[in-house]
């Protein structure tokens, strides 16, 4: 495991600590900018403004590629490749494990100073020191050089508390108007005896804020200034008494000295404990001492109420808030200035209307106000907590609700479910089992929200986890108990849900569900015509479902799986499943018509594809399923998802009825064509769809596509006839990209009769053809057949060099990656390198299987007998022959009269091996 270094210079070691050396600036770029994302993903586009900016290299994607083999070779660790872009895999960074150490607990002062002094021990100089002028690494920094500036304040407290010796004027020095280390700086002067010095601290930051700023010091910063100046007895002086024992009684030592009482208020001490939440816990306290409002938003039961007591129960224990810390439940209030009101105890007389007392009431001390669950009265809400601001300026507010209050300075922090980790912890916590992957899928299932797992994990000690993961389908009937003293709005998850459900108006609750028609989500433009409503404006009310967090932000717009449950069973109540399943095909079926799949956006449709496919799959069983297979039967065969699409060509042709000569009969005829040629790729025996049932486009597609897929076995003469139709019909058609697959499918076929002249013929013209088209698979599939001419004339340095650049394509495109895999294993096989031969054809072997692609598992398995041969393994050469003929012969073609040769004289070897042995 890599371990990468960016609190400094770019650093690079081993997991035994040796350095590694990254060669290139380019390469060190790519590496800084996938770690300064959290390690990935990052699309190749962000990826290729990130190293080159407003000056990309002519091919831009496949330089992207070769720099990141570069790195994959320095690392010695994968760089990973998906629809979503790139990313690191098994490297650890030291900004995360600054953050995770941060982010600990630690038992006692004393422990916790340990935990911060090693946290910032890990900075060996600036952060992203080489990469300060890169735009990628700017926001990482500046949360870095936060981060890192709040811990020293952190520590420099607890120092303070425990009577030890702090030091602050250099950091005072480089950031003059940071007020916080202002104080400390101060408090820590006085304690020394040094008053003087801690006055003119505080005049100079005075000044200076006066002077760029034009603003005064803090209350609380101007409050110390008055106790210094009267040797306040409540302030630091050299300690002489034993140290404190834990945080939180340092905290509550106010200068070091005697103990003092914590914050007034009504907080409600814990019950169980929080998991999974404490970066959230120290982001909104650390939010809370630079905001006065706060937001935590976030669906029902993500975990808003404990999140913001824990928040609050923290500060009470400090000197932050002397005014105290006071928690307002709204869920079952009447108005909710009377709420606040009855909290502060200050009488309402003023009939509903804000109490003239109250901001009299907050005045003079620093006070939080934590207002909780305001969605049902959000407008009221945020009426009351806005004038409550303006009037008292001591007053921070922290709000939680399904959707933010929407007012002036208001800072929304949403809360996620939780990570999968924290979700299994909480899960084999409450229930008191260990994890194993039914809880994995249990807490997948429940999106990880707290209050699922919670009711969930009640039902184990009566079903068992297996038969509780078995039961989730009917998820509202299994979790219908929770804890007695809930409110009644969480004991049941239907009840959470309910609650969200009522407080929607009636477009909205059209457009919710609806959108639970989709699988994993949707786009903006799927969202406006599957659920679309005469006079309703989708988009807005999708805004307003967003941000009452029952949906999630775009691009892709999703619903958590129990609220998406929930909707489908309102979208049945409603009378509306069978219309909008049939609007969701029909959409689904034209988005898969429309992709471009051949030509320059080929990428860019596989991508959105990709992204789609639960859509589609679901669309399948809509009212025209031909149409739907017929359009993505190229997809299916680019992504190598063979099974899928054997299965899916099947089930639309069993839907559908036979039907004579037409549109009907031709679409169902062009499904048969596609079917016969997956099923060959897949190495069973397929039967020829009748030329009398295929129209000019089928034709033409049937004599490509199946001698596509199984050119290099069976009578090359027939191979031969069926290309040259294919030829007519693409040309008859006018259709380019088809004329350019068969010739690149003719320059194959006269490989296999020795005529290298029109092999090169057929290959050039077809890649000068997909050249123009832009087609990036037909590159590859011509680039094919010239790199097999190139090694056959024995250049075999012009055949790698085909061979990289279409593997780099290939893998760019995430299609035909194991066929190029093999062939650049088949370079480095006549080179002699036989370790690089072995890792690609096995690499190969492992994706053909994966994609039950009896061809190219075939052809790996058949260069991996070749090594073994050349190195003399003759067994191991046997066995993988002896595997290859197999294959061969489930495709219908047997090994060559040669290939049998090979054979029998390696059995012969290995015979003769065993008898001198004997």
């Amino acid at each position: 495991m890599a371990r990468i270094g960016v609190l400094g210079p770019l650093e690079v070691r081993s997991s035994a600590g040796v350095p590694l050396r990254v060669p290139d600036r380019k390469v060190r770029v790519l590496l800084a900018a996938l770690v300064a994302r959290d390690s990935g993903p990052v699309s190749a586009d962000q990826l290729i403004d990130d190293l080159w900016g407003d000056r990309p290299p002519r091919n831009p994607a496949g330089t992207l590629q070769a720099r990141v083999s570069q790195l994959r070779r320095a690392l010695g660790s994968p760089v990973l490749h998906g629809p979503s872009g790139y990313r690191l895999d098994g490297v650890t960074v030291d900004a995360s494990l600054f953050r995770t150490l941060l982010a600990s607990s630690a038992g006692g002062a004393p422990g916790r100073a340990a935990v911060i002094e090693e946290a910032l021990a890990l900075w060996r100089g600036p952060a992203y020191a080489d990469f300060a002028d890169e735009g990628f690494a700017a926001p990482e920094i500046a949360r870095l050089d936060e981060q890192r500036l709040t811990a020293w304040e952190e520590l420099a407290e607890i120092r303070l508390a425990l009577g030890e010796p702090v030091e602050l004027s250099v950091l005072v020095a480089e950031h003059p108007l940071r007020e916080r280390l202002t104080a400390l700086h101060m408090r820590a002067l006085y304690r020394d005896g040094r008053q003087s010095e801690a006055l003119a601290v505080f005049a100079s930051l005075r000044d200076r804020l006066a002077r760029e700023l034009g603003v005064d010091p803090a209350p609380d910063l101007r409050a110390l200034h008055r106790a210094i100046l009267r040797q306040d007895p409540a302030l630091p002086v050299r300690r002489t008494g034993p140290l404190p024992r834990t945080v939180q009684e340092a905290s509550n030592t106010v200068a070091g000295v005697w103990p003092v009482p914590v914050s007034p208020g009504n907080v409600p001490a814990p019950v169980g404990g929080l998991v999974g939440r404490e970066g959230d816990v120290a982001e909104v306290r650390g939010l809370l001492g630079e905001r006065r409002l706060v937001t935590v938003a976030g669906p029902g039961g993500v975990g808003k109420t404990r999140l913001a007591v824990e928040v609050a129960r923290g500060l009470a224990a400090t000197e932050a808030y002397p005014g105290g810390v006071w928690l307002v439940e709204l869920a079952g209030a009447g108005d909710v200035a009377e709420a606040v009101a009855g909290v502060l105890g200050v009488r309402d007389d003023g009939a509903g209307a804000l109490p003239p007392k109250m901001a009299g009431a907050l005045a003079g001390r620093r006070t939080l106000l934590v207002v909780h669950n305001c969605e049902h009265v959000v407008e009221r809400a945020a009426e009351v907590v806005s004038a409550l601001l303006r009037d008292a300026p001591g007053l921070d507010v922290l709000v939680t609700g399904q959707e933010p209050l929407g007012i002036t300075g208001e800072h929304v922090k949403v809360l996620p479910p939780l990570a999968r980790d924290a979700a299994v912890r909480l899960f084999t916590d409450r229930a008191g089992v260990e994890a194993s992957p039914a809880v994995e899928g249990i807490c997948a299932r429940l999106d990880g929200i707290p209050l699922a797992l919670e009711l969930a994990a009640t039902r184990v000690r009566a079903l068992g986890v297996e038969e509780l993961a078995a039961r989730l389908d009917d998820r509202f009937r299994l979790l219908n108990s929770g804890t007695r003293d809930a409110p009644a709005r969480q004991r049941t998850l239907r009840a959470m849900i309910d609650w969200s459900w009522e407080l929607l108006s009636g477009p909205e609750r059209v457009v919710l569900r609806r959108l639970a028609v989709h699988a994993d989500g949707c786009t903006l433009e799927a969202a406006e015509q599957v659920c679309a409503e005469p006079g309703v404006d989708v988009t807005d009310v999708l805004v307003r479902l967003v941000q009452r967090s029952l949906v999630t932000p775009g691009p892709r717009h999703r619903l958590l799986e129990s609220v998406a449950v929930y909707c489908g069973e309102r979208l049945r109540e409603a009378g509306e499943y069978d219309l909008i399943t049939e609007r969701h095909a029909r959409y689904y079926t034209r988005l898969a018509e429309r992709a471009e799949l051949r030509g320059p956006r080929q990428r860019e449709w596989l991508a959105r594809l990709d992204q789609e496919s639960a859509n589609l799959r679901r669309a399948l069983t809509g009212p025209d399923p031909l149409r739907l297979v017929n359009a993505l039967a190229w997809y299916w065969f680019l992504r190598g998802r063979l099974g899928e699409a054997r299965r899916s060509l099947t089930a639309a042709l069993a839907a559908s009825k036979p039907a004579g000569p037409g549109a009907g009969g031709a679409e169902r005829a062009r499904a048969a064509v596609w079917l016969a040629g997956m099923t060959m790729a897949t190495g069973e025996a397929a039967t020829p769809v009748p030329d009398g049932e295929l129209d000019g486009a089928g034709r033409a597609l049937a004599g490509w596509f199946p001698t596509h897929v199984r050119w290099a076995y069976g009578d090359v003469g027939a191979h031969e006839e069926a290309a040259e139709r294919a030829l007519r019909g693409f040309g008859e058609l006018g259709d380019r990209w088809g004329v350019a697959a068969a010739l690149a499918l003719r320059s194959k076929l006269a490989e296999r009769r020795g005529d290298l002249t029109r092999m090169r013929r057929d290959a050039e013209r077809s890649l000068a053809m997909f050249e123009e088209l832009g087609d990036g698979w037909g590159r590859i599939e011509a680039m094919d057949s010239l790199d097999r001419l190139a090694e056959k004339l024995g250049d075999y340095e012009e055949a790698g060099r085909l061979r990289h650049e279409a593997l780099e394509l290939a893998e760019e495109l995430g299609c035909e990656v194991s066929f190029r895999l093999s062939a650049v294993g088949r370079i480095a096989l006549l080179t002699g390198d036989y370790a690089r031969a072995d890792d690609y054809h096995e690499r190969a072997r492992r994706l053909a299987v994966e994609q039950s692609y009896k061809s190219a598992e075939e052809h790996a398995e058949l260069g991996l007998a070749m090594s073994a041969r050349r190195q003399g393994r003759y067994g191991r050469a046997e066995e993988l022959l002896g595997r290859a003929a197999a294959l061969r012969e489930s495709v219908g073609t047997p090994l060559a009269a040669g290939e049998r040769h090979d054979v029998d004289r390696i059995r012969a070897r290995v015979l003769s091996a065993e008898g001198t042995r004997r």
